[in-house]
């Protein structure tokens, strides 16, 4: 991915590890979509009272020419509540490109009428 990524923590400790794996997780979209403007990633921990479970949540916001946003936010269903957070966020990624696949596909479409 050409431009930076925007990374944010809310009630969740940064770290170079989560940084390293978020940033390797964008530069993998590019081989869905090669024209991404710009990618921004939250990593959440919205519900600091939360004694068991998963409470961690990561929302990538992810713009493509022309106009379009796309969104996938990851919280964990009530079975996976004790997954760790590399696997809520590679889940968040994993829905991103299927998001990305079905965008080209409908903007070749498209551009083949």
């Amino acid at each position: 991915m050409q431009l930076a990524v925007g990374i944010s923590y809310r009630g969740v400790e940064k770290s170079d590890q989560l940084d390293e794996l978020i940033r390797g997780k964008a530069a993998r979209l590019d081989r869905f979509c090669d024209h991404i403007s710009r990618c921004d990633v939250v990593v959440e921990h919205p519900n600091h009272a939360q004694r068991s479970g998963n409470p961690f949540r990561v929302r990538i916001d992810v713009t493509v020419p022309p106009g379009h946003e796309l969104v996938a936010d990851e919280k964990p269903a009530a079975h996976e509540m004790h997954e760790p957070l590399s696997k809520v966020i590679n889940d968040a990624f994993k829905t991103m490109e299927r998001l990305l696949k079905t965008l080209v596909a409908k903007q070749r479409r498209r551009l083949a009428r």
